[in-house]
């Protein structure tokens, strides 16, 4: 894999006086390179982009520089529709769809002077935890191609951890941004829900999708925060309070274990004291989620299945087939369940300030794998990979996802911490005071 950068990093070699179209040009050489093996993009730009950071170019040299994004490439999941562009939603059904107009927060990024190179690769429609397409292709993991990088997001995580983005937007309904980034080694946020603005994004499940980012580090994830939000503040809270999700890190494989111990270590070190906490009951949740998300992706997707079944994937159309099932009755008592669920997590948070639990319980799965082993369990494997992220996204509360150095590990693991409703930043400024420790001690993967 090429070296990475971060924002910051991008940004210096341009003000250094290295030029934008020469910083898209590389990006551009390696997605292009890279993608017959990584199939990390579905659709790439070079055109657009290089027309871009040759107008990113000439605002330099007139004294114009919009901030640290400008001229900095990303990529965007194919979820997010780009004026202009093919938007696919990872799927034959929309082989030809052009929008004409750019999803709110792309918008926002391209009016800081951000360059898109690409669309990144993704499960069909979202709908699918491990990032298998049959139409666009699988997306591989970097560190390891016979390895899943994990879905929906796949394609936005696999970008940044090969270097060929600093960042990229991706979207999560039931760990779709967390999940690719534990198995691919990257930071990946989810906001509280509705944070991020899902405007011209291709919807999935309105009630539980949200927009999120993946990053090298978590300021770059808050400074592209910031341009797609408001810019906000916030300090990690004194005497920091961390609530363990009993019974969580002990059902993970060893080097997920190691792992969180490592974040606990750090934690520690930061002054934190830990509770041992229990979530709302979670014998119903996965059932709750499911239903929930068939129910309004079958209402979403209605008109295409009528004009065009026969181009969704398999996955897709069983889903769609369940949801043709679903009582209207069901349903409703699905969402009266996420109220439920809010107000006992709200409880719950009310005597910690995060949540600190592994990311993945597994590390990344082979490629076509249909069942691995959790904690003497054996799961199908999109269950496994979102065993610890679906809950967070029915109450709709802030995650991160955060690579950990874990020398008994040959494949990328993860931690992920866990904030208060709307204390977004609250939840950033931890997460950065937490990634400065392990990056002090040497326990930050790179």
């Amino acid at each position: 894999m090429t070296e990475r950068r971060s924002i910051k990093q991008t940004a210096a070699e341009i003000q250094s006086g290295r030029t934008v179209v020469d910083v898209v040009e590389d990006s551009l050489a390696l997605a292009e390179g890279l993608n017959p093996e990584h199939h990390s993009f579905i659709t790439i730009v070079r055109d657009a982009a290089l027309s871009q950071a040759a107008k990113a170019d000439a605002r330099r040299l007139e004294g114009k520089q919009q901030g640290l994004l400008d001229g900095v490439p990303f990529a965007a999941k194919d979820m997010f529709e780009t004026a202009g562009i093919l938007t696919t939603g990872g799927s034959p059904v929309l082989e030809d769809n052009v929008p004409g107009r750019s999803a709110l927060v792309v918008t926002r990024l391209e009016e800081a002077g951000a360059v898109l190179i690409g669309k990144a690769n993704q499960h069909e429609f979202a709908y699918g935890a491990t990032g298998e397409n049959g139409w666009s292709g699988t997306t591989r993991n970097p560190f390891d191609t016979t390895r899943l990088a994990g879905g929906s997001s796949g394609g936005s995580a696999a970008a940044v951890a090969a270097g060929i983005v600093p960042y990229a937007l991706g979207t999560d309904t039931g760990g779709s941004v967390r999940v690719p980034a534990a198995l691919c080694g990257v930071v990946g946020f989810k906001p509280s829900f509705g944070r991020m603005s899902l405007q011209g994004v291709i919807p999935y499940c309105w009630s539980l999708d949200h927009a999120g980012i993946f990053a090298n580090n978590v300021e770059d994830v808050a400074l592209v925060f910031d341009q797609t939000t408001s810019v906000g503040q916030a300090a990690v809270p004194k005497n920091l309070k961390v609530g363990i999700v009993k019974g969580w890190a002990e059902r993970s494989e060893a080097t997920v274990r190691h792992a969180f111990l490592t974040a606990k270590t750090a934690l520690e070190q930061m002054g934190a004291s830990f509770t041992e906490i229990e979530l709302p009951d979670q014998s119903e949740a996965r059932t709750v989620s499911l239903t929930i998300q068939l129910a309004e992706t079958l209402a979403y997707h209605g008109p295409n299945l009528a004009r065009a079944g026969a181009s969704f994937g398999k996955d897709m159309l069983s889903g769609m087939a369940l949801g043709q099932f679903l009582s209207a009755e069901c349903y409703i008592q699905c969402k009266r369940m996420l109220e439920v669920y809010n107000r006992a997590f709200s409880e719950t948070m009310s005597t910690v300030d995060v949540l600190l639990t592994p990311g993945c319980p597994i590390t990344a799965p082979k490629v076509g794998a249909l069942h691995v082993e959790v904690g003497g369990d054996n799961l199908p494997v999109g269950n496994a990979l979102t065993l610890f992220t679906s809950f967070f996204n029915l109450v709709g509360t802030p995650a991160i996802a955060l690579p950990v150095s874990e020398e008994t590990a040959t494949l990328p693991v993860s931690v992920q911490l866990v904030g208060g409703r709307n204390r977004d930043y609250e939840l950033l400024a931890t997460a950065q005071a937490f990634e400065e420790v392990l990056r002090a001690t040497n326990k930050i993967a790179a």
